[in-house]
């Protein structure tokens, strides 16, 4: 899946002269966190979200730093925080830096970015214009649809054994001690592995593996004195 499939299209806007009362309302009807904000020429200015609203003068919420923070702070950034506060429209409260993807990236590559960021939501942009948002609950919404690739489901036993084997490499357990067998569709783990994390990630990774039915987990965990024993040098 990639952000065409799960964004948001119909995205609502405002305009950069647009007053803070307005956008309030409108995050507030629309049950939306955030706004996008365009200027005349259809450009994206910036973005409102909830978090560039919460300290304001009217709801009496601005910051008061003690007198010594004061002295300390940067005057450019209490001249920041002063224009959050009091600024009345969307060009004087709007996060102006534009994080965007395009309309082809992954929800890996979405997921990336949102948390590399820290944002909740990631606007879609193609050629410059804007044509979709993405939030988590998007996100969210895409990993509930979406289904295996029926083309990856393994035609017999051995195959099936060896792409769940394949699978087992992505999870970094120890896999020295573990034996898988497939089964009619049934996959069976045998063996033992260092921690009881190593044995849940083997277990969800043959578990997502596409024409598995059902996993039986016999693995059994070390105890800490033989897994001692077993990798003393």
């Amino acid at each position: 899946m990639r952000a065409k499939d799960v964004m948001t299209a119909s995205v609502v806007t405002v305009g950069t002269d647009t007053s803070v009362r307005e956008i309030a309302g409108i995050l507030a009807e629309r049950r939306i966190s955030a706004v996008p904000v365009v200027s005349t020429d259809g450009k994206v200015a910036g973005i409102v979200s909830e978090g560039d609203l919460i300290r304001r003068a009217e709801t009496q919420t601005e910051r008061r730093p003690s007198w010594w923070l004061t002295l300390l702070s940067d005057p450019a950034d209490k001249a920041l925080d002063y224009i959050k506060a009091h600024g009345g429209t969307a060009k004087d409260v709007m996060t102006r830096k534009i994080i965007s993807v395009g309309e082809d990236a992954t929800l890996e590559e979405i997921a990336d970015t949102l948390e590399r960021n820290h944002i909740k939501r990631v606007l879609v942009m193609t050629d410059g214009k804007l044509v979709g948002i993405v939030s988590r609950a998007d996100l969210l919404r895409g990993l509930a649809s979406r289904k295996p690739a029926s083309e990856q489901v393994a035609k017999d036993d051995e195959a099936l054994r060896k792409n769940v084997e394949e699978a087992l490499k992505q999870t970094g357990a120890t896999r020295t001690f573990v034996t898988v067998i497939a089964s009619d569709g049934v996959v069976h783990l045998w063996g033992a592995v260092d921690t009881q994390q190593e044995k849940d990630a083997i277990r969800v990774a043959a578990e997502n593996t596409a024409g598995v039915k059902n996993v039986d987990n016999g693995l059994s965990v070390l105890p800490p004195m033989v897994r001692a024993a077993m990798w003393a040098d």
